[in-house]
């Protein structure tokens, strides 16, 4: 489909919660689309639709070739492991940032196929970091928020200072 613009930290739709999707259509399949280039061209393993600018709950995820894509409508999780997982988190709003983020080992996902087909997946490791991620992106938390102030502090300093050496 088409390679649409990724929105940039701090731009504020990326802290806003998203919107239910109802419509099942050609549209979604379009958007799902659009998403899964954009994210791609990134690169990145995981978009979400507020991403581009889409107050919709949606995201795509693609770990690698022989896994496939992901996408999810409406996910939220139902369950998580009491066991911890830390591993580096980034964004593509964020590029060129990581920071260990530490969350559950394993998780339960309930969603919609792109055709408004219920389904409940259980995730562990890379895919339940992802899922996570993607998920407190549609819920408008953006990832530095699991970062302790400190951390979040350098990140955002390091950002800063990425994007002023491009400007240069």
């Amino acid at each position: 489909m088409s390679v649409r613009p990724i929105l940039r930290f701090p731009d504020p739709l990326l802290s806003m919660p998203t919107s239910k999707a109802v419509q099942f259509d050609a549209e979604l399949a379009a958007l799902a689309a659009d998403l899964l280039d954009t994210m791609r061209a990134a690169p990145g393993i995981g978009i979400t639709a507020p991403h581009i600018g889409v107050l919709q709950r949606l995201t795509v995820i693609e770990l690698d070739a022989p896994s496939g894509t992901k996408i999810y409508v409406n996910p939220e999780i139902t369950w998580s492991s009491a066991e911890t997982i830390s591993h580096a988190e980034g964004s593509v709003s964020m590029p060129g940032i990581t920071e260990d983020v530490i969350r559950p080992s394993q998780v339960r996902v309930r969603y919609q196929t792109i055709v408004g087909e219920v389904k409940e997946d259980e995730a562990d490791g890379l895919l339940s970091i992802c899922l996570q991620h993607e998920i407190d992106q549609l819920d408008g938390i953006f990832w530095l928020q699991r970062l302790s102030r400190l951390k979040r502090d350098r990140a955002i300093k390091r950002f800063a200072k990425q994007g002023k050496a491009a400007d240069s």
